[in-house]
């Protein structure tokens, strides 16, 4: 009996041991992964490509700077947040359905299709497919919401000119890869852009473009890609940094948007502008392009937008355009050009203008490449 029970502890003993040591290897397997899907590396070398299925896709990750919205003080960008800190174990759905819908409305504006994003976002979460949303599945859905690049490209996920979201994990996601990634073909280190003058830049931006009908094209693409985000079901975005280094196509020359970060929901921009010290309107500016009145009375910024997209769209490709633009369209190309740039969000009527000048542009670039085989 005492030999018995001797056995049994062993056995017991041992048991404990082989559960405990299990345990331990699943919980560093476990942590491994989780560190490596928050991107530690990727952070250190921005982005890299990389293969979903056969699919050669850019794989990237928090490279923005998040807004953090916190309405009873001034609204910057957080430099070190806090990932995959919520939702906290014991959340149920409905909860996590609250919280999403919360952090949109904050980003979009009360618009009336947010419940249909927040249902959207829960799809996307579901990465294995397996009709429920695990703890870590929406921890990673809630830390990659925050982004807009991640946003924009679930709210435009049918879209043609919108790098397809491939796969994601953790605070890493991969996208579609756009295989030329500038409106011109070549790009210069930025140490030698201090040494060449801007005329001759220009200059020579334009040797490496493709043909006029491949850049109206490109051109055609890029301005319905203006009118997708403009004012649609989820509310208006702001591009914030327009420039052809962000701006790429494929190799049948439709246009891709290689770089989404600076798209901003209208609500978010109107937070960050909100109330910040000016004494001209050069001091109410995010990113590059997107401005707001300064009320120089208060010595504050105002939530008033001075350029809607279409007209900083239309100064990047008034020279892309007409450079080589066919002689019988050249000079109502270019009285397009200066209408559109002349756009004004306080405009009377401003919508219908905005879409009056945009369908005009597309509608004389089309007519013109229709018949050729670049269309």
């Amino acid at each position: 009996m005492a030999r018995w029970s001797y056995m049994r502890v062993k056995y017991l003993f041992f048991s404990w041991l082989a559960v405990f040591i299990g345990s331990w290897v699943i919980y560093v397997q476990y942590s491994s992964y989780t560190e490596l899907c928050r991107g530690h590396d990727c952070k250190k070398l921005i982005m890299y490509l990389g293969f979903w299925g056969n699919q050669q896709g850019v794989i990237k990750c928090q490279m923005e700077e998040v807004l953090h919205l916190d309405f009873g003080s001034e609204v910057e960008p957080r430099k070190e947040m806090v990932l995959f800190e919520k939702p906290t174990r014991g959340t149920t759905v409905q909860k996590f359905k609250e919280m999403v819908y919360t952090l949109f409305k904050a980003k979009l504006g009360d618009q009336g299709s947010l419940s249909e994003l927040v249902n959207l976002i829960l799809s996307v979460a579901d990465g294995n497919k397996d009709g429920h949303v695990s703890l870590s599945e929406a921890k990673s859905a809630w830390a990659l919401v925050q982004l807009n690049e991640f946003l924009l490209m679930v709210i435009l996920r049918d879209k043609e000119h919108t790098p397809k979201l491939l796969g994601f994990c953790g605070d890493v996601y991969m996208m579609e890869r756009v295989e030329y990634t500038s409106l011109y073909g070549v790009s210069v280190p930025w140490i030698m852009e201090i040494f060449i003058p801007s005329g001759f830049r220009r200059s020579m931006d334009q040797w490496f473009t493709p043909s006029w009908p491949r850049k109206a094209k490109i051109a055609i693409g890029l301005l319905e890609f203006v009118e997708d985000i403009f004012h649609g079901p989820y509310g208006n975005f702001l591009m914030c940094d327009i420039s052809a280094n962000i701006l790429g196509y494929n190799d049948k020359y439709d246009f891709k948007m290689a770089d989404l970060r600076k798209i901003e929901p209208e609500m978010n921009l109107k937070e960050l502008m909100k109330d910040r010290h000016c004494v001209s309107d050069m001091d109410c500016v995010y990113g590059t392009d997107c401005r707001t009145v300064c009320n120089t009375n208060k010595m504050k910024c105002t939530t008033q937008v001075i350029q809607p997209n279409l007209a900083k769209v239309c100064q990047l490709l008034k020279d892309y355009l007409l450079q080589g633009a066919p002689t019988e369209i050249r000079e109502e190309l270019e009285k397009q050009m200066y209408a559109c740039i002349a756009l004004k969000v306080t405009a009377h009527q401003m919508e219908m203008e905005h879409s009056l000048i945009l369908n005009n542009l597309k509608t004389l670039l089309w007519k013109k490449i229709s018949h050729t085989n670049d269309s």
